[in-house]
């Protein structure tokens, strides 16, 4: 018998593991062309497994924050080159507002005069 050109092993409904590894007839493993990347992924997450828990703490916090600022909105404008200039007034206005945070506005004048 022959299934889509290639000869099927006649002990394909005795294995014992069949209806953990498919739902076809036919025993068929797909993968992504670019599963490699997800591999890579999944091995760097397998070495450091809080990866993601501190970068919900770093990262995570300042999208949220630039989010609410934004009005929980879409980018105003278009096009690739206009909305990384938007993301960078975002991030520039985030960064000096934390900057006066962190040292006030006479130090950080200060900082920028020098």
């Amino acid at each position: 018998m022959t299934l889509h050109g290639y000869a099927t092993p006649a002990c394909r409904s005795r294995c014992p593991v069949k209806d953990r590894c498919t739902a076809g007839p036919e025993r068929r493993i797909k993968r992504w062309e670019h599963e490699a990347v997800i591999d890579a992924m999944q091995a760097r997450l397998d070495r450091w497994p809080d990866a993601m828990r501190v970068r919900r703490r770093t990262v995570e916090h300042i999208f949220g924050t630039l989010k609410d600022w934004m009005g929980r909105s879409h980018f105003k404008t278009r096009r690739l080159g206009n909305v990384a200039t938007e993301a960078s007034l975002h991030i520039l206005a985030y960064n000096i507002k934390r900057a006066v945070a962190l040292l006030g506005t006479q130090r950080l004048m200060a900082a920028i005069r020098a």
